[in-house]
């Protein structure tokens, strides 16, 4: 398929699943899966266990590249049944993604985008920021978030994989018990009309914090408890808040406790209000205590439309390997971190995206099987980020006794009168794109931005109509991507000819205003952001993977650009 050929297709659908007072979550209906009743397990390239956020942006990922997999969920719906919205805040780098997939449309018509975040200590607001004035989130065509209930996009995903094809998601399959050898992994599944097995190349797993498999691997991992205490309370107002992110490190209307005021889809706010250490979680999440709060906060007078109500408590996990054997873990079952800054879900959809194109490339040929070893190396690599990040916050949020206690105190009201000591006062780094400083599937050479993401940018085709970074990757198809910004000498053309023959490696010339166009495809950057967005010098080239990640770049078509390409399939265990 060449560049003129490429159509996107859009995706739309609608749902409401807050109706009254709690979640209407859909199900969907029990198969008999084909192995019931046979003797013999039957084999599949792929199976990922867990129907959660992780799981379905991975399956989605498959089915996109065309990999067969199976997908099994022992619930038959998307969220947790009786349960809160949990994840709601969703990054830049996660909606990039799922424009790629092709439920970002559904995302943006359901969802509530905002840039603006305040902080207050007390009645005085510590400090305000507008992510889209800063230049890191300006290049994206996708706004720096989106605020939406997970059961939305987990529903999306799944429309979007029965459309697709390629997996088979199998509601009411509960995993009971797993062994894996050396050639493959044995799945024992049951269902409602019985017990079955399969065997599988690869496992995934997506099952979450509690997860069975890291528990019948004995895997091992680094976990830590606190003892602070939330309440959190989905909403609906008669008089609309601000639609802006609202923190309070000491709220005088929460006992000058921290609270937290986020708008999502459907017009429902979430509040979390940190509760003393010894509150009673049943007593904190009543309804009368929570309208009691609620009036504290908003006035007596506002009218509140209760969705739903629950404590919870974090603790931060993260295991000490992304793999055991057969076994990759993904999302929650990998790390577990406090919500602040919206680190947790993010990171288990980019979990997926990086683990989806190096499966599809190594089944179908195109890669090495060692290539599948950087996935532990990049997302063990931002898992770590992650818990670090947010258990800083975790601290600050609820210091110790002594100095944290006495830090915490002097950098509010540092910050209240010197803009320098802002940047002190945390209540959440904010979720970016976790770059890769140790992969071994990246060339890093001095000046060059390789293991960095990049954004989805806009440019224009050869026809002068505008384009976006993200339709280049679709169509390269799961293969490398080889951005060359401008004219060529003719030993070059030569030599990339022969690459692309050679390799799955796609390329694409990025022209200026009046470069004449030689004998590849191209598209044209007049505005250079293409050429930003890869953090490159005219007349240099780009290699970008399948996850929008900069495998290298350098300035001439030679033999770095034929490692560097060696690297990113996995044909080499070196870096430069």
């Amino acid at each position: 398929m060449t560049l003129d050929t490429y159509k996107e297709v859009a995706h739309t659908n609608g749902y409401e699943f807050t109706q009254g007072g709690g979640y209407q979550l859909p199900t969907y209906p029990f198969v008999p899966p084909p192995e019931l009743g046979s003797q013999t397990p039957a084999e599949h390239p792929i199976v990922i266990v867990g129907g959660g956020i992780s799981g379905l942006t991975l399956a989605c990922s498959l089915a996109r590249l065309g990999v067969p997999a199976i997908l099994i969920d022992e619930d038959d719906t998307v969220g947790v049944k009786g349960a809160s919205s949990r994840g709601i805040c969703y990054t830049q780098k996660s909606l990039e993604i799922f424009e790629r997939l092709g439920v970002y449309q559904n995302i943006a018509a359901k969802g509530v985008q905002w840039s603006v975040g305040r902080t207050y200590a007390g009645a005085d607001e510590v400090y305000s920021f507008d992510l889209r004035q800063q230049g890191g989130y300006r290049l994206s065509q996708q706004p720096p978030f989106i605020n939406i209930q997970q059961f939305y996009i987990e529903a999306f995903l799944v429309d979007r994989i029965n459309a697709l094809g390629h997996v088979d998601l199998r509601w009411r399959n509960r995993l009971t018990a797993f062994e894996q050898g050396e050639h493959s992994a044995l799945l024992t599944i049951e269902t409602p009309a019985g017990r079955y097995q399969v065997r599988a190349e690869h496992v995934i797993d997506a099952t979450g914090s509690n997860s069975p498999l890291r528990k019948w691997l004995n895997v091992p991992f680094d976990s830590k408890r606190g003892d602070d205490r939330w309440c959190i309370a989905d909403v609906r107002f008669t008089t609309r808040p601000p639609q802006e992110r609202h923190t309070w490190i000491e709220a005088p209307f929460n006992e000058n406790r921290a609270v937290w005021q986020h708008l999502m889809g459907d017009d429902v706010w979430r509040i979390d209000y940190q509760m003393a250490p010894n509150a009673d979680p049943a007593h904190v999440s009543r309804e009368d205590v929570v309208r009691e709060r609620l009036a504290r906060q908003f006035g007596k007078d506002v009218g509140v439309e209760i969705v739903w109500v629950g404590p919870y408590a974090y603790r931060s996990e993260c295991v000490h390997a992304m793999r055991a054997g057969r076994v990759f873990f993904m999302g929650d079952s990998a790390k577990v971190v406090s919500p602040f800054g919206a680190r947790g879900g993010n990171t288990g959809v980019a979990d997926a995206d990086n683990l989806a194109w190096k499966l599809a490339a190594v089944l179908r040929g195109r890669a090495a099987p060692a290539l599948l070893e950087s996935y532990g190396d990049e997302r063990l690599e931002a898992a770590r980020e992650n818990v670090r990040v947010t258990n800083r916050t975790a601290r600050f949020l609820r210091p110790a006794e002594g100095v944290e206690s006495v830090y915490r105190s002097a950098a509010i009201a540092l910050a209240k009168r010197h803009p320098f000591a802002r940047a002190l006062v945390n209540t959440g780094r904010m979720a970016v794109a976790n770059p890769y400083t140790r992969s071994r599937a990246c060339l890093y050479r001095a000046g060059s931005a390789a293991g960095q993401s990049v954004q989805n940018v806009g440019f224009r085709w050869a026809n002068g109509r505008e384009g976006r970074f993200n339709q280049l990757l679709d169509w390269a198809a799961g293969d490398l991507l080889l951005l060359a910004f401008g004219p060529l000498p003719a030993p070059a053309l030569k030599r990339l000819a022969g690459l692309a023959a050679s390799s799955p490696l796609r390329v694409v010339q990025v022209l200026g205003t009046g470069e004449a166009a030689q004998a590849v495809e191209h598209v044209r950057d007049p505005q250079g952001s293409l050429r930003g967005a890869c953090q490159v010098q005219a007349g240099e080239w780009a290699l970008v993977r399948p996850d929008g990640y900069l495998a290298a770049s350098g300035p001439a078509i030679d033999a770095s650009l034929v490692r560097a390409i060696g690297l990113a399939l996995g044909l080499t265990g070196v870096n430069a």
